[in-house]
């Protein structure tokens, strides 16, 4: 239940309470002895899909605009006549004006939403470093991220500009401080004792999986989006719902950083672009599920304007998600080329070491080195394989360039081989 109070002006009390009659409301009135403007108090208990129907008919009443109307949540409402209200108000989504009120406090002040984005930028970066998941999520928690994302659908759905401009601000400075968060830690830690000699970034398994996004990925984004809008509307889980965003953004944003900081301009890029996409994907969400949702500007002349801007924007996420998903699409297709290459190496080792044409030659490991670049830069897949083989005997002929054709046979790709044999015995 909302406990919406209404300061009324002078002379117009009659007003008020002739709304709340005729939508079958209760209300009660406290005289107001403060010799104000206001000439009474009118507290009027309603249910949450009851806010907004109320607030709308007293503006086309002719309510003052300068006058105040208070809506709180209660927490216990003790009466039979809530369950009359709740079955004439049927609904579960929150009224225009507290969605707008939540957006803009989910929005916090600038310093400090960026303290909290560089202390979770800072902790995000430590943990890709470490590869350890469970700071990544820990660090999320800290993050801000949900509050602009959503204060920017919400001001342009209810056609408010200010607070659209302040969350599309807050997200893109966001993403720029957390980028430039990241490569000065990974620049500050690089050469230190606190990382080996010669550590690569490229082979911490936390970072690869946001250097070789899929376009699965975006099924996080999106479903953040959806997810951000609906607790945002209910006022259920957003702690939850705001770490699930910032997971789809931290992350990638911190391991461009760290491609700045080590000079891998492969790291940056698709790094940043999954960031990109997951950035837009959430707003692209946002921005639909609100409206199909049935928010809307206040006054009905300002309703075409709000459908414009909603219409230009959707249309300019939508062509730019197409275009960055261009990218995701060539390293899912990528990343399945060259994991289809070490599948296709390792099951065809496994069947020539049942070959009786092999004797008893075994075909135990293999080093299949294919990088995502190799696959459009026509770099040729280096294999390296290890042969064991019984003391004394000899390989077969030409057995190098058969393994090679073998491999190539079921690979579909020329490779360049080596081939490692070893005299082995083993005891029973």
């Amino acid at each position: 239940m909302r406990l919406v109070q209404v300061f009324v002006p002078q002379d117009e009390l009659d007003l008020v309470l002739e709304t709340a009659t005729a939508m079958g409301l209760d209300y009660a009135v406290t005289e107001e002895t403060s010799r104000g403007e206001f000439e009474a108090l009118v507290s009027v208990p309603v249910p949450p899909a009851a806010v907004e129907p109320f607030l709308s008919s007293l503006r086309t009443a002719g309510l003052d605009e300068d006058s105040y109307t208070v809506v709180t949540a209660t927490e216990t409402v003790v009466s039979n006549r809530t369950d009359e209200l709740t079955g004439q108000f049927a609904g579960t989504r929150i009224s225009r004006e507290e969605l707008q009120a939540r957006a803009a406090d989910l929005a916090p002040a600038a310093s400090t939403y960026f303290i909290l984005l560089v202390v979770s930028t800072a902790i995000a970066t430590a943990g890709l470093l470490l590869d350890s998941a469970a700071t990544i999520i820990g660090a999320m928690v800290v993050a801000p991220l949900m509050g602009p994302a959503l204060a920017a659908s919400v001001g342009v759905v209810v056609d408010d500009n200010g607070l659209a401009t302040r969350g599309v601000g807050l997200q893109v400075a966001g993403l720029v401080v957390s980028v430039a968060t990241a490569a000065a830690i990974g620049w500050t830690l690089r050469g230190t004792v606190l990382l080996p000699p010669g550590f690569d970034i490229t082979t911490v398994p936390q970072i690869t999986e946001r250097i070789t996004p899929n376009v699965l990925a975006l099924f996080l984004a999106l479903g953040s989006g959806v997810a951000g809008v609906v607790s945002l509307t209910r006022n259920v889980g957003s702690v939850l719902v705001g770490v699930a965003i910032a997971v789809a953004l931290v992350p990638p944003a911190a391991t461009a950083g760290l491609g700045i900081a080590w000079g891998h301009p492969m790291v940056v890029v698709t790094a940043g672009t999954l960031a990109l996409v997951n950035l837009l994907s959430i707003n692209l969400t946002a921005l639909i599920l609100l409206w199909v949702s049935g928010y809307r500007p206040d006054r009905s002349d300002r309703i075409q304007r709000a459908y414009g801007q909603l219409r230009s924007r959707i249309v300019v996420l939508l062509v730019a998600i197409g275009l960055l998903s261009v990218v995701l699409g060539g390293v899912t297709y990528g990343t399945y080329q060259t994991a289809a290459v070490e599948h296709d190496v390792k099951t065809e080792l496994e069947a020539m070491s049942d070959d009786p044409a092999f004797g008893d030659l075994q075909f135990r490991e293999s080093d299949v080195a294919y990088e995502l670049v190799d696959v459009y830069t026509g770099g040729q897949p280096s294999v390296t394989v290890l042969v064991e083989r019984p003391p004394g005997e000899r390989e077969p002929s030409g057995f190098v360039d058969e393994v090679r054709e073998r491999l190539e046979a079921a690979t579909g790709v020329d490779l360049e081989m080596v081939v490692e044999l070893v005299d082995t015995q083993r005891s029973g």
